[in-house]
């Protein structure tokens, strides 16, 4: 199995406090799978929703492919998830928690088929960003001393 990203969206553990992960294909038109192996794909705004029965994709930014200017949709259009009835379930009962919510995380190319990593996150607070980043910077300081010896 070779997987290539082409997408990650950053701010999403710098908001998010990561709980769980799932692997969800999309549905897409030709264009856009194009589109996606060329990079021009954006997950910053992005957000996932269950709705029903169905999981759909909100937000993320596919650029038109410009050979196929005929055929290109509306970049920023709502996307159908494909994942399996036991998945859908157990994200309906998480995500209507209070303050969970479904961030894609990254966005490859397994075996050729599109594939978004989602995850299920609670927001964090403002000093839960601030401990982070005093955190990193602490693990990074100790690096530089370590390789100074």
């Amino acid at each position: 199995m070779s997987k290539k990203t082409v997408a990650r969206n950053k701010k999403a553990f710098h908001e998010y406090h990561i709980l769980d992960t799932f692997e969800a294909g999309i549905v897409l038109v030709g264009p856009e799978v194009k589109s996606i192996r060329a990079g021009k794909v954006s997950l910053a705004e992005a957000f996932a929703r269950v709705d029903g029965s169905e999981a759909f994709l909100y937000g993320m930014h596919i650029s038109p492919y410009d050979p196929a200017s005929t055929f290109n949709v509306d970049p920023i259009r709502t996307r159908k998830l494909l994942l399996n009835r036991r998945e859908i379930r157990k994200l309906i009962g998480a995500t209507q928690q209070e303050g969970f919510t479904l961030v894609p995380l990254e966005l490859y190319l397994n075996d050729g088929y599109v594939k978004v990593a989602l995850a299920l996150g609670r927001g964090k607070k403002q000093f839960d960003k601030r401990e982070d980043v005093k955190k990193r910077d602490a693990q990074r300081e100790m690096q530089r001393a370590i390789r100074r010896g």
